[in-house]
């Protein structure tokens, strides 16, 4: 099994300990996405992802895309858009095998004031193994409670 990282992509120091645990996770900018770029994640499939045909679970690659458009979604504001997922629809083209390297392209269809829509392509080489969209509510930045003595 590979272990190479692509040429381009740097570790991804984001994400609580769910992420974390599945990882490590890894970006690249797509500077042909934009003025700014726009973020690919990516990710080896490893033993740990993989189900009792061996090939990658399918949760495993949900997770992938849900965490791919919301990232994406949430850095393409600055500064960053606190967002939570309301809906998410996956559609399974083909499979991913242990050592595959598979990357998330993002794109953002519809940025509104409550409500943003993205959506994504998980790829491994040049073959698509799962398409998805999602919507996202906009939250606003979470404000610091005051503390009070007593």
């Amino acid at each position: 099994m590979s272990t190479d990282i692509p040429d381009g992509f740097k570790p991804l120091k984001r994400g609580g300990g769910y992420l974390s645990s599945l990882g490590p996770w890894h970006y690249r900018i797509d500077e042909a996405k934009g003025e700014r770029g726009q973020m690919v994640l990516a990710i080896r499939v490893e033993d740990r992802h993989t189900n009792i045909r061996h090939i990658a679970h399918g949760g495993f690659l949900v997770t992938i895309v849900d965490t791919a458009l919301g990232i994406v979604v949430s850095s393409s504001r600055e500064p960053a858009q606190p967002i939570v997922t309301v809906s998410l629809t996956t559609n399974f083209v083909s499979s991913a095998e242990l050592g595959d390297w598979v990357e998330a392209h993002v794109d953002i269809d519809r940025m509104g004031g409550r409500l943003a829509y993205a959506s994504c392509r998980l790829l491994t080489g040049s073959r698509t193994i799962m398409t998805g969209s999602g919507v996202f509510a906009l939250m606003k930045p979470a404000v610091p409670k005051e503390r009070t003595d007593g």
